[in-house]
């Protein structure tokens, strides 16, 4: 049996969820064929740069440029143009793609990128391919562009993510509501004094975590400006290394400044709260590790979209101004039971199986292995 697992590395998330899968499925049914294909590998040069760059340049640098964009191809007016241009577009790009899918013709196929999902729908239709397709959604709002014609199974984060599906057309009973997929090492039980002994912090100080993607975006040194002398702060620059330099230097009293991690679960094991950007697999990993989240510099769009389903089930905090994020942490640092309350909300939706659900969706096919 072959398994294709397919992303787009545009923005960080997307690798992080087909990994996770990747990972789990190798471990859980190690005598399939599995292949992890970023899909912009497979189309041309010139195209995935400008995905990826101008993904980057304009979430970065024209953000309101980015909102207009998302705001064109999500309004339904405008969606039967906006969408075959894009699958007009995309179909020519993706050429070495789709002859990659005619010759491996796996049996399964799971996207977590709607790109993958739509060039995957269009050989599926055409009868190239019989794979079965699964799109993981994550994001926890949904735009019109992951929904393909041939997909067999949406694989979504709340029931709020399933009902919009629903209203794009998508039929009920092949939407699963079981969380988006994060690794199995957020799943561990972890014993916060050895892990503070580990990182050489205290145990006995109220613990921020600032970590804003992999762009590393925002005022970040306003922040723990404002911040250092109340709590202590780790902030993980990721690939901004200019912010990495410079905090290494300014060498605040208990903050602890790291780059790139691999051990992000240990990192929010450790602390009481995040202030983050809303991104699909960030916000799945607080919601297991049970975190406070403080949302900041959300990208319009499917981050924005992200705040606004969380806020109906009353976590997550989006928050403009330094002063404004100061005074919150602060409530949190003095009054406990106002985490409480938002980390008994995240009980309720937090979902810890969805690696497990997506296995099963292989497993119970009449071609796949006997898990």
């Amino acid at each position: 049996m072959r398994v294709l697992i397919t992303y787009a590395s545009a923005g960080a998330g997307h690798f992080k969820a087909a990994e996770a899968i990747y990972d789990y499925l190798n471990k859980r049914c190690g005598d399939i064929d599995i292949k992890l294909v970023d899909i912009l590998d497979k189309t041309n040069p010139f195209f995935k740069f400008t995905y990826t760059f101008g993904y980057w340049l304009l979430v970065s640098r024209a953000p309101i440029a980015w909102r207009i964009a998302y705001w064109f191809t999500e309004l339904k007016a405008l969606r039967f143009f906006t969408g075959r241009a894009a699958r007009i577009m995309n179909r020519i790009n993706s050429r070495k793609f789709i002859r990659f899918l005619i010759q491996y013709n796996p049996d399964f196929i799971i996207s977590t990128h709607f790109l993958s999902s739509e060039i995957s729908c269009l050989v599926k239709r055409a009868r190239k391919i019989k794979s079965e397709l699964v799109t993981v959604i994550t994001d926890f709002a949904v735009h019109p562009f992951w929904v393909s014609t041939g997909t067999d199974k949406y694989i979504v984060a709340t029931a709020i993510t399933k009902n919009q599906l629903v209203k794009h057309g998508v039929e009920e009973n092949i939407i699963i509501d079981s969380g988006i997929p994060v690794h199995p090492k957020f799943l561990q039980q972890l014993e916060r004094k050895e892990l503070c002994r580990k990182l050489g912090i205290s145990e006995n100080k109220f613990t921020v975590l600032i970590a804003t993607g992999s762009f590393g975006i925002g005022p970040i040194e306003e922040i723990i400006k404002s911040l250092y002398q109340e709590v202590q702060i780790l902030v993980v620059c990721a690939n901004n290394k200019k912010l990495y330099k410079k905090l290494k230097a300014s060498a605040y009293p208990d903050v602890w400044v790291f780059g790139f991690v691999d051990n992000m679960q240990e990192l929010m094991s450790v602390s009481e709260l995040i202030i983050t950007k809303p991104g699909g697999l960030t916000i799945s990993e607080i919601l297991i590790r049970e975190l406070v989240p403080l949302f900041v510099w959300a990208i319009p769009g499917q981050e924005a979209g992200n705040v606004e389903v969380l806020k109906q089930y009353a976590i997550g905090l989006s928050l403009k101004s330094t002063s404004q994020i100061k005074k919150k942490v602060l409530e949190f640092k003095n009054n406990p039971n106002q985490a409480s309350i938002i980390k008994n909300n995240i009980k309720k939706i937090k979902k810890v199986n969805c690696l497990e659900e997506i296995c099963n969706v292989i497993c119970q096919s009449s071609s796949g292995p006997a898990c």
